[in-house]
């Protein structure tokens, strides 16, 4: 079963994105090609924070679980 929390955050990957992706095309066509690396690399980073805080819960769960 599908928690909220879980689809709030496919959402918030999926929102972040469609924002680099649309920024990456716009900085594209107006020759800023390095700008675009950036916030394509920037995006990353974001959701690679936002699925590391993720991972943080489920430790802190399975820790308080187990009683450690």
């Amino acid at each position: 079963m599908v928690k909220s929390m879980d689809v709030d955050l496919i959402f918030r990957v999926a929102a972040v994105g469609i924002l680099v992706a649309v920024l990456n095309q716009l900085l594209i066509r107006s020759g800023r090609e390095e700008q675009a690396m950036m916030t394509t690399l920037a995006g990353l980073i974001v959701v690679m924070m936002m699925i590391i805080q993720q991972i943080n819960s489920m430790f802190t769960l399975i820790k308080s679980t187990f009683g450690f």
